[in-house]
C-alpha cells in the first residue's frame, strides 16, 4: 500500500489530495482545499498553509508528496507568489521527511487523461473514473491535486517495474 499525498500549490488556494494505491487498485481518502484570506499578511498567508499542510502529512502519514511544477506565468507576480507557496510545501515535506516528486502540468495531463493537452474538463472527469468517485472534486483546485497524485502513483509504478531485477 502506497499512500501520496498530491499538492496543487497557490497562496490563495492549495488543492490537496491523498490517495492510496493499494494493489494498483487507487482509492481517495481526503481532498479539499486550503484557503488563505487575501486580507491576512502575506507571511501569516504562508505560516497557515505550513501549519494546514503539516496537519494533512501527521493525519495521513503519506509515504511521499507529488507537487505540480511552477508553471509559465503571464503576471510575475503571481508567479513568485505561487513560487513562494510552493516553497512551503516543499519546507512541510521536507520537515516531515517525505521525498518530494514535482510534475508539470502536461506530465499530469497525459499520465491521467492520456493527452499532454487535455481540458480541465477531461482531467477532472478522469480523476473521477479512476477514483471511481460519484462526482469530480470540487474545487478544482482540490480535483487538480488528486491528479497530481494519481500521476506520481502511475509513475512511481512504472518507475519501480523498471528497476525490478530481471
Amino acid at each position: 500500500m502506497r499512500v501520496t499525498l498530491g499538492i496543487d500549490p497557490g497562496t490563495a488556494t492549495v488543492g490537496y489530495a491523498v490517495v492510496v494505491e493499494d494493489h494498483s487498485v487507487l482509492r481517495l481518502l481526503a481532498c479539499g482545499v486550503i484557503s488563505t484570506p487575501s486580507t491576512q499578511e502575506f507571511p501569516q498567508r504562508l505560516r497557515a498553509i505550513f501549519h494546514e499542510l503539516s496537519v494533512l502529512i501527521a493525519t495521513h502519514h503519506p509515504d511521499d508528496v507529488a507537487v505540480e511544477e511552477l508553471f509559465f506565468a503571464r503576471n510575475a507576480r503571481t508567479a513568485i507568489a505561487v513560487g513562494q507557496g510552493r516553497g512551503v510545501v516543499l519546507l512541510a515535506a521536507a520537515e516531515a521527511g517525505l521525498e518530494v516528486c514535482e510534475y508539470t502540468p502536461m506530465q499530469v495531463k497525459q499520465a491521467v487523461q492520456g493527452y499532454g493537452s487535455a481540458t480541465k474538463h477531461q482531467v477532472g472527469e478522469m480523476v473521477k473514473l479512476l477514483l471511481k468517485l460519484s462526482e469530480v472534486p470540487k474545487p478544482d483546485d482540490a480535483a487538480d491535486a488528486a491528479a497530481i497524485a494519481i500521476c506520481h502513483l502511475h509513475s512511481s509504478r512504472m518507475a519501480r517495474v523498471h528497476t525490478l531485477p530481471q
